[in-house]
């Protein structure tokens, strides 16, 4: 690769330089450590050329500025000392950029994260065009790390302490109108003028320092900055419990550059920057970042894709409804719903409408947006309309009789190529598709609850599913804006698979008298987003148990529930959020107050409270119960990969991110520990710890699921 050609100085007739900033070979525009040889030499040029009056940074790219660093360099270094050497060559090239004796302009289109937007805060001024694709954030905390090339500095210089915290703790990314709001740029453009308004801005004199609101200036007084990064702490440290460093050191880096000074500040990001990449979190939450970038170019299947021009879903509940939605805001793509009852449709158009309305409010789209988007999606009680449609999604109740005969009237009314993706989540596709004309264009298409956020889908080819439909479904769930994994054809598939018997030890562990909240907490310090119990509230009680009686035909005793705790909340009416009652006690819709556990539950399922059994020993249980599930899965050849397995449990089910997966943490931990820790379970609790085949064998042999970030083979 010619690198050379990365950064392109041009000097105009009327004395303003404009760099061009290209990677060649490369979609995105990112930034490596080889560059700034490059740089330097166009900053010498500029600085030698006492004609020139501004510069301005500008991409060839088009649909991002830079979308930050390149990973891969930090992966490279085997040393705290040597990454913080990076950060200390982005420090002095950001410098070199921002001592520029005349003005210097970043005129920002797409994508500007992390080191793009890093070196955006270098220039003296910010334009930046109002499409929908231009987003501002620093998500270096995302992968373990903080900003190591200023950023942590000049950030809260310019729009505040509040803003700068928010942004950088979280790595929430702004839109443009947030963006000038926030003072993080100057100017908002339409794209077609972005070059011209920049060169205009760099014309000018170099612009004073920004004065900040009155609300940020008095925030950045001693006192009050105290109790701004105190109440910071405690809100971080209830969030992340203690699970993710880089949070902590973001807030000491901030506080030392505000309160020693800018040259205290660089030397304590290029120090914490350097130790952070060191941390296992980090490398564990690179290892989730380069998992998925993996997955999202994987097509699934040998095969060319057939084209998609439009879709089809059957059922217009909260699945189909949502399912709906993402087809015409995420792929853009005409979708028309079937269901047996206009409400269904009602429904659905509604579902759809709140969703696009509440963008419009935010100010993420237009009005127009919103109502060209609504304008694909339609819906009928007839086979009407459907003809041409390339997929069909179904999302009809978990009955068999049902689903082969939503099969049989795709095929009789819905074009010779239409595929049949059904999106249940436990009924084997093999057995859905069992008395179809064309078996091979039948798959599974599993989304989670709620389909807009959940960013995963489990795709299931049976037996007789052809390669072209794989690499079809996959493009299409891509297109959805979705992270699919290809999975066979078993019962409970993958993620519902490992997720049961961790809810079944939960809801054992309630039942031996340890409360509800208790139970829950213990796994959210542990590191999941929201404990077991909380989650089947959730998910619906009613919905996240219908798969039990299925895994335990399948697979025996090991995924029995709690003897009659489920039939008896389900007996009281209890479903969860979805109707007000479940493990928890939920506030009519519109009023404020927080879900509270219902003590009535403890009477219900014959239990005392007596919270006898530690935080740690319960995350135990639970988490062991799901890593012996997730090995039989990867021995089975449920999933294909260590890869496809981590990503699954992360985005479809929230496993902590900062671990790596369930497979990475097993390596981590190493098989013969997960072994003796089942045993001791097993010895403790019962047979259903009892350490799978492939754990034991894997103990003796010294494997790991990825050597070499290759996925462990066993014979």
């Amino acid at each position: 690769m010619d690198m050379t050609s990365a950064f392109t100085l041009t000097e105009r007739l009327d004395n303003i330089a404009v760099v061009t900033i290209d990677v060649p070979g490369e979609k995105m525009n990112t930034l490596k450590a080889e560059f700034g040889v490059q740089v330097r030499a166009i900053l010498k040029a500029i600085r030698e050329n006492k004609a020139l009056r501004g510069v301005v940074f500008i991409s060839a790219k088009p649909d991002n500025f830079v979308a930050g660093a390149d990973i891969n360099m930090i992966g490279s270094c085997k040393t705290a000392q040597e990454a913080e050497a990076l950060a200390r060559q982005g420090q002095q090239i950001m410098a070199e950029i921002h001592a520029l004796p005349i003005p210097v302009v970043a005129a920002i289109h797409g994508a500007c994260l992390g080191g793009g937007l890093e070196l955006a805060l270098a220039c003296h001024s910010r334009i930046c065009t109002d499409d929908g694709k231009t987003v501002l954030g620093l998500p270096e905390v995302q992968l373990g790390l903080l900003p190591g090339s200023g950023g942590t500095q000049r950030l809260p210089r310019l729009v505040g302490i509040s803003t700068a915290l928010e942004m950088i703790l979280t790595g929430k990314q702004l839109r443009a109108r947030q963006a000038l709001k926030a003072g993080l740029v100057d100017e908002v453009v339409p794209h077609s003028i972005l070059l011209a308004a920049a060169v205009e801005r760099a014309k000018q004199e170099r612009p004073a320092s920004r004065r900040l609101p009155v609300r940020e200036r008095l925030l950045a007084g001693p006192l009050a900055r105290n109790l701004v990064f105190s109440m910071a702490a405690k809100k971080t440290e209830q969030k992340t419990h203690g699970n993710y460093p880089a949070a902590e050191r973001i807030l000491n880096v901030l506080e030392t550059g505000l309160a020693h000074g800018s040259t205290s500040g660089y030397e304590a990001e290029a120090r914490a920057f350097g130790e952070l990449a060191m941390t296992p979190e980090s490398k564990a939450l690179r290892s989730i970042f380069f998992a998925s970038t993996e997955v999202k170019k994987d097509p699934g299947a040998d095969a060319e894709p057939q084209p998609l021009h439009s879709a089809a879903v059957l059922g217009g509940g909260l699945m189909g409804g949502g399912i709906a939605f993402v087809t015409a805001s995420k792929a853009k793509l005409p979708v028309r719903i079937k269901d047996i009852n206009p409400n269904g449709i009602n429904h659905a158009l509604k579902y759809s409408w709140e969703l696009l309305d509440k963008k419009v409010r935010r100010r993420h789209i237009r009005a127009s947006e919103r109502d060209s988007q609504l304008a694909l999606i339609s819906g009928t009680t007839q086979y009407q309309g459907f003809s041409q449609r390339d997929v069909v999604i179904e999302a009809v109740f978990e009955d068999l009789g049902l689903k082969q005969q939503m099969v049989a009237d795709v095929e009789a009314n819905f074009a010779p190529h239409t595929i049949f993706a059904s999106n249940t989540s436990s009924l084997p596709i093999g057995d859905i598709a069992a008395k179809a004309q064309r078996p091979e264009q039948v798959i599974g298409l599993h989304f989670f609850s709620p389909v807009e956020k959940m960013p995963l889908v489990e795709i299931i080819p049976h037996k007789g599913t052809s390669a072209t439909t794989v690499a079809t479904t996959v493009k299409l769930a891509k297109q959805l804006g979705k992270t699919p994994v290809v999975v066979a054809d078993k019962a409970g598939f993958y993620v519902n698979r490992i997720l049961a018997p961790y809810i079944n030890e939960a809801m054992r562990v309630l039942t031996e008298g340890e409360s509800i909240d208790h139970i829950d907490e213990a796994l959210v310090k542990f590191g999941f987003p929201v404990g077991p119990i909380q989650l089947l509230d959730e998910v619906g009680i009613d919905t996240g148990t219908k798969i039990i009686p299925v895994l335990e035909q399948a697979y025996g005793e090991r995924f029995s529930a709690p003897a009659n705790i489920i039939s008896a909340i389900l007996n009281d009416d209890r479903k969860g959020r979805k109707n007000g009652r479940g493990f928890y006690l939920y506030a009519a819709k519109g009023r404020k107050s927080k879900k509270q556990p219902d003590p009535a539950i403890y009477k219900l399922i014959d239990s005392r409270q007596k919270n006898t059994q530690s935080a740690q020993q319960i995350a135990e249980r639970c988490v062991m119960m799901m890593l012996n599930e997730a090995a039989r899965c990867f021995d089975e050849q449920v999933i294909r990969s260590a890869r496809d397995g981590d990503i699954g449990a992360v985005f479809g089910i929230g496993f902590p991110p900062f671990l790596g997966g369930p497979f990475r943490y097993m390596d981590s931990l190493g098989a013969s520990e997960v072994v003796a820790v089942l045993q001791r379970l097993t010895t403790r609790y019962g047979a259903r710890f009892t350490p799978c085949e492939a754990l034991v064998t894997m103990a003796e042999q010294g494997l790991t699921f990825w050597p070499n970030n290759e996925t462990a083979k066993l014979n």
